[in-house]
């Protein structure tokens, strides 16, 4: 089991190479570790990305304008991992307000690859070895991307199931915390120690959707070689696998996706969008578009939202989970971007929990991540699928 002192060293290791970390707290650490409740993750070091609080440790958004703003309380996801015992190593680097402007983060598979973003520190955090867990968010595809581009397991909660208090958000009914870990065994135990879920199968033959997300983006062959032999493989198992192709509109809700998101991080982000010249030009283009936005325009896509969830969960009521690629491909070269979350954009829209399986890679080693959807009341499910799935590729 990694320790404290383990990660610490690890990071020391590490760290001037992948630049994952804000700020670490060594000394906090340390004296959490001997205060820990015996819980079932007693002495777990864990990396808390920094839109989240942590008390007495600032949480600045990756902008100048949260520097030095320090956190009273903890967030409710840092308090259930500390009552499980966990200890909080540190804040992981985010995006600038957990949207697309990059920090200094690279990918631990290859240094001049992005890692993904926003949860870029937690997901190369976790690839690098420094803590078997760390936490982040999704509002596109912050979570997921990431965690396929650094070859690493993710959890994004059901939109609403877990609280977001003391969580910095960008478009409160969109966001949703989330969790970063090796595998998705060690996901498992840590949404059971957060919220009791655990993680289960049918005990009958699965029912999966293959989805190949041609429809919205240019899916790189080895994605899709790798989604083919996923699937293949389950069915030689005794799965049964159809196609998801025409059962669901993903243009029509990636781009209402981003009509919500707009509308309400210019609400959300109302003071920040004062200054300007203190924020990037991603941002600033999301918060124009946001106020531009009419709010009968912002309704429509409510109204769209509701009846396609009312749909997809209707299609989850006969099907255990949609299986897709999780990005477009391998995590791209260069630092400047942090890739495409289109994949993630219809899924986060409807709220549905999402998990990221590890373990293809293509010809140069760069890791290619799964998704698989799930029905929000069935998250044990979507758990005990995820590693099957996960089981499969390795």
């Amino acid at each position: 089991m990694t320790t404290v002192e383990d990660a610490l060293r690890r990071l020391e290791r590490t760290e001037p190479e992948i630049r994952a970390w804000v700020r670490v707290d060594t000394e906090g650490a340390r004296a959490a570790a001997l205060q820990a409740p015996d819980g079932p993750l007693r002495g777990l070091p864990f990396g808390v990305k920094d839109i989240i609080d942590v008390a007495g440790l600032p949480t600045e958004c990756g902008s100048p304008l949260r520097r030095g703003r320090i956190a009273a309380h903890d967030a409710w996801l840092v308090d259930r991992l500390r009552r499980a015992g966990a200890v909080p190593l540190g804040k992981t680097v985010t995006t600038e307000f957990a949207y697309f402007q990059p920090g200094p983060t690279r990918n631990p598979h290859h240094v001049a690859h992005t890692p993904g973003g926003s949860s870029s520190g937690s997901a190369a955090a976790v690839a690098a070895g420094v803590v078997p867990l760390a936490l982040g968010s999704q509002t596109a595809g912050s979570l997921t991307r990431p965690a396929s581009f650094c070859g690493v397991a993710g959890y994004v909660a059901p939109v609403g199931a877990w609280p977001t208090t003391g969580i910095t958000g960008l478009s409160p009914s969109l966001d949703a915390p989330g969790l970063i870990a090796a595998r998705v065994d060690d996901l498992a135990a840590a949404v059971a120690a957060v919220d009791g879920t655990r993680s289960e199968v049918p005990d009958r033959a699965l029912r999966v959707l293959a989805w190949t997300g041609t429809e919205l983006a240019d899916i790189d062959p080895a994605m899709l070689d790798a989604l083919r032999s996923t699937t293949r493989a389950l069915a030689a198992g005794g799965t049964q696998t159809d196609d998801l192709a025409g059962r669901v509109r993903t243009p029509e809700l990636a781009e209402t996706h981003a009509t919500v998101m707009a509308y309400e991080a210019a609400r959300s982000l109302a003071a920040e969008a004062e200054r300007p010249g203190s924020l990037s030009r991603h941002l600033n283009d999301l918060l124009t578009r946001g106020r531009d936005t009419p709010v009968d325009e912002y309704r429509t896509a409510l109204a769209v939202r509701h009846e396609a969830r009312t749909r997809i969960l209707e299609l989850l009521d006969h099907a255990d989970v949609i299986l897709g690629p999780a990005a477009p491909g391998p995590a791209p070269h260069g630092l400047d971007a942090t890739g495409s979350p289109v994949l993630s954009r219809p899924w986060q829209l409807l709220g549905l929990p999402v998990v990221t399986v590890p373990g293809h890679r293509d010809r140069d080693g760069m890791p290619l991540g799964l998704q698989l959807i799930g029905h929000p009341a069935r998250v044990g499910r979507l758990l005990g699928i995820a590693r099957r799935v996960e089981e499969t590729v390795r």
